[in-house]
């Protein structure tokens, strides 16, 4: 058999998709897991982009699109960050890709050579990690601790630029952990950034809409606008309207690297589908009430697991400002043995045992780059979240 590309051996298969996949296997064995391991709304799309999507698809909207997205998504997209974040690109420095995954992917693949140092703040989503790895740079990896509330501190990004970084990533409100910086916050980040005029960012702003409270996102070249010629803002619409299966994602940035981008897509997968993005430019462009439902629900539910997190022995929880993750600790729990003998020596063991014995999927901190924490999506239903919460309650008042 032919030898595979080496390049295989720089990524491996994401944890969240592991845990996922053994629910999933349980499942069919008769269990009933509670699964909160994705990060996947459990809403529906709106109404309205159904419908556009639909009637894209009547009209004969089935044709190859342009490679760098529609005209109407892309003028739609023009006015979202014009009003969320006061944010002008003209149509040259828009693109859409198959999800905001792929527009990251582009990203990196436009930016990153051989031994290029990626700076990527720690709790992250492992994507960054082997996305950078995969188009041979070096992950730097900075440590956001919790007594900082997750967020990168001015200092630590400041120490780990050297004249080899050539990217750094930054995801608010953040994923596995919810954090977001203040404005204040944001723009302390950006003195050190515009100290280092050879240093791309990428903003992953996906869960920009998903904050709580008083709270208020801002996004780098909002506050810093000096430094937009070098940043890309990237978003799209799964995680706020609820359309992870439309697999659209998009950008905004300066025009050079947006071309770049286009054309490492063009080298992929090319355009994106027609109807995803009919049903886009409708949710961007249509009623927002939605969103405002599903953030109240959001709410709610954060409220739900922190409070019951903090009330299990062994595990303290930080409150996060967005998102729809919460990411304990549970440093209390370590060296501990279940009801059916396994000693927890690691966040790993935890989440495999409460996924065999208390048939709750969680995904372990070491996944995202630190440990002994958990992630916990409580994008689902309330009963379902309720009952998981039961369930790992009385699976860590049996820890021994």
């Amino acid at each position: 058999m032919p030898a595979l590309a080496q390049r295989l051996g720089r990524v491996k298969v994401a944890a969240t998709v592991q845990m996922t996949i053994r629910a999933r296997e349980l499942r069919a064995e008769g269990h009933n897991v509670i699964a909160l391991t994705i990060g996947e709304p459990n809403f529906a799309s709106p109404k309205h982009a159904i419908e556009a999507g639909f009637a894209a698809a009547m009209k004969g909207d089935t044709k190859y699109p342009p490679q760098d997205g529609a005209p109407a998504l892309k003028q739609a997209i023009q006015r979202k960050f014009k009003r969320d974040h006061g944010l002008d690109y003209a149509l040259d420095e828009i693109m859409v890709g198959n999800g905001g995954k792929q527009v990251l992917y582009n990203a990196i693949m436009a930016t990153v050579d051989e031994g290029d140092e990626v700076i990527v703040p720690a709790p992250y989503w492992s994507a960054y990690v082997l996305m950078s790895r995969l188009a041979g740079g070096e992950p730097v990896i900075v440590t956001c601790p919790q007594n900082n509330g997750f967020k990168l501190r001015p200092e630590d990004l400041d120490a780990a630029i050297t004249p080899k970084t050539k990217l750094v990533m930054l995801n608010y409100p953040n994923n596995p952990t919810g954090a977001a910086p203040t404005e204040a916050e944001l723009i302390a980040l950006a003195a050190v950034l515009r100290k280092h005029p050879h240093v791309w960012v990428i903003c992953d702003d996906m869960y920009e809409h998903l904050v709580y409270g008083d709270f208020k996102h801002t996004t780098l070249a909002q506050v810093a606008p000096d430094l937009k010629d070098r940043v890309v803002t990237v978003s799209g619409v799964s995680k706020t309207y609820a359309m992870t299966g439309w697999r659209i994602g998009f950008a905004g940035g300066p025009k050079d690297l947006i071309r770049a981008m286009v054309n490492m897509q063009g080298q992929a997968t090319a355009g994106v589908s027609t109807v995803g993005q009919a049903a886009a430019a409708a949710a961007l462009d249509g009623p927002q009430e939605c969103v405002a439902d599903m953030k109240a629900q959001y709410n709610t539910r954060r409220d739900m697991v922190v409070d019951a997190l903090n009330k299990m022995p062994g595990i303290s929880c930080h409150k996060p400002e967005g998102a729809f993750y919460v990411f304990p600790n549970i440093a209390g729990c370590l060296g501990k043995k279940t009801p059916a003998g396994k000693v927890i020596e690691t966040d790993a063991d935890f989440a495999m045992a409460c996924l065999e014995e208390a048939h709750v999927a969680l995904v372990s901190g070491a996944s995202f780059g630190m440990s002994p924490y958990l992630r916990i999506s409580y994008a689902t239903d309330d009963a379902s979240l309720e009952e998981a919460m039961s369930r790992m309650a009385k699976f860590v008042a049996s820890l021994a």
